[in-house]
């Protein structure tokens, strides 16, 4: 039997912050997972927009 994983792992949301002000249609999303314990406040990191095309400043949702 398959033992469940103990741990302080979430799983989040990051959506970019500059999409809906340039008016270009689509949402940049991406999931990933932090430790609540060691960052407790919300994820922010820059990733690449696809619509946009470029590197931009996505921020933890939920």
């Amino acid at each position: 039997m398959a033992k469940a994983k103990k741990g302080n792992r979430v799983q989040v949301i990051l959506e970019c912050t500059e999409q809906k002000d340039s008016g270009v249609p689509g949402i940049s999303r991406y999931i990933t997972t932090k430790n609540k314990k060691n960052t407790p406040e919300r994820l922010e990191l820059k990733k690449y927009n696809p619509y946009l095309k470029r590197v931009t400043l996505h921020k933890e949702i939920k």
